[in-house]
């Protein structure tokens, strides 16, 4: 059997196990057109270069390194952003060092594939401002953060500011529920700390040189509302990552935030998250810099870009 490109997104089951293995004869065509039934959509996915913006390594023990690389050689992934944020909303700092340092050691390990982002917790604000100088000497470039706190939280300012000196961006988790009963409440998400994209409109206003990444529109909250919510805040950047393939995602998002705000990402979803890429209706030049060019010009302002 064959698949065409519009094909590839809603079969999961089909196109996983032709990513994963390499070996599916209905990925596998000789044809260039994206519309052929007889499409090679292994051999389009490897022409662009990638960076993935948002993975996590030692979440589980299915996230060791080598297995983010079995997955990005398979897929052509050539840079990963890796962090472990804490999830516990008590842990001491501690926590956060450790989480640090064992990725510090992963970036050592594997030289030149993984782009390693720093956590903290502002609740503890004197450590939090010397873990990121003692991680950016180290290497580590961005933050990637969680929900113990939410990012318009004035606890988060000086780690801003901070983050704007080094003109490095943060990641954080974010989320926007879906309502109740036809009405959206605007903390109506699982976890009453979750940042939403209102908690970040607010930021982006207040620093609007910070650099800022609402993660995975792919997770299964409202997309529609989010890239409406952020459209207004060049400064907020938009990961697609997550398990969710829902269609005209990529659409929706290019035409409420624009080509050069959207950063391919995985959240550890891999086949899913090329897939939608892979699916949408873009040009050329538009999947190369949701691929990798964005996300490395983001980089480039602080000097930390791929050659």
């Amino acid at each position: 059997m064959t698949i065409n490109r519009r094909e590839f997104l809603s079969d999961t089951a089909l196109s996983a196990a032709g990513l994963f293995l390499g070996s599916a004869a209905r990925l596998t065509g000789s044809d260039d057109n994206p519309d052929s039934p007889s499409y090679n959509v292994m051999k389009e996915l490897m022409k662009y270069r990638k960076i993935d913006s948002h993975t996590h390594v030692y979440l589980s023990p299915e996230t060791g390194p080598e297995v983010l690389l079995d997955f990005a050689d398979r897929l052509g992934i050539e840079k990963l952003v890796i962090s472990r944020p804490v999830t516990g909303f008590d842990a001491p700092h501690s926590e956060y060092a450790v989480s640090n340092d064992m990725m510090i050691s992963v970036m050592k390990k594997f030289p030149g594939r993984f782009i390693a982002q720093f956590t903290l917790n502002p609740q503890y604000p004197k450590e939090s401002i010397e873990e990121i100088s003692r991680c950016v000497a180290e290497g580590m470039v961005g933050l990637k953060v969680y929900y113990q706190v939410k990012i318009n939280d004035p606890l988060y300012y000086p780690v801003i500011e901070k983050m704007i000196d080094l003109k490095m961006i943060i990641l954080m988790h974010s989320y926007s529920g879906l309502g109740r009963g036809g009405y959206r409440t605007k903390y109506g998400n699982l976890y009453p700390n979750e940042s939403t994209p209102e908690d970040f409109a607010e930021v982006a206003r207040r620093y609007p040189e910070a650099m800022l990444q609402f993660a995975h529109i792919g997770a299964g909250g409202d997309w529609e509302y989010e890239c409406k919510a952020l459209q207004d805040f060049p400064n907020i950047y938009v990961d697609v990552s997550g398990s969710n393939n829902e269609g005209n995602i990529l659409n929706y998002a290019l035409k409420y935030l624009g080509e050069e705000r959207l950063f391919f990402g995985s959240d550890n979803s891999y086949y899913q998250s090329v897939s939608k890429i892979l699916a949408a209706d873009l040009t050329e030049s538009q999947r190369k810099k949701i691929f990798f060019e964005n996300y490395n010009n983001m980089l480039k302002k602080g000097g930390y870009n791929v050659a």
